[in-house]
């Protein structure tokens, strides 16, 4: 509940940004200069973008987080009780790698199952590898929608 209130913050906040950013366009549109038409023109193209990637970044995390509720209906989702942890409660590095491995053996055997690509995404993201946590995640998306 906490990770939805946060991102609602956000985005509430983002938002407000983008129709700040998008008065500030306008405004240089209304000047009618070459220069002020120009920097409202692009001024204009950023909270389209945003609006865009955050639109993304928000479906990928329901997606990911519908996943995360299959698992756990099925009593499956990985666990990192068994690697071994820094006094700050951070899990070591080189125990995160061989968890990465033994997770990547398992995916290697058996691509078609969404399950082990959620869990290798998992592994990814301990070893600290978030574009390819990221990567993985989605290829666990596209195999549980088929």
């Amino acid at each position: 509940m906490k990770t939805r209130i946060t991102v609602a913050v956000l985005t509430f906040a983002l938002v407000v940004y983008f129709w700040l950013l998008g008065q500030r366009g306008f405004y240089l549109l209304e000047t009618g200069t070459v220069v002020g038409i120009s920097l409202g023109i692009g001024v204009l193209i950023l909270p389209v973008i945003g609006v865009v990637l955050v639109v993304f970044e928000l479906r990928f995390g329901a997606a990911t987080a519908r996943l995360a509720r299959r698992l756990a209906q099925d009593d499956e989702l990985p666990d990192d009780e068994g690697l071994t942890r820094r006094p700050s409660g951070r899990i070591e590095r080189a125990s995160a790698d061989a968890y990465f491995e033994t997770v990547r053996t398992r995916v290697e055997a058996d691509e078609g199952n969404w399950r082990l690509w959620y869990e290798l995404g998992y592994a990814y993201n301990l070893a600290g590898d978030r574009k390819r946590a990221r990567a993985a995640m989605r290829t666990a998306i596209e195999l549980a929608g088929r």
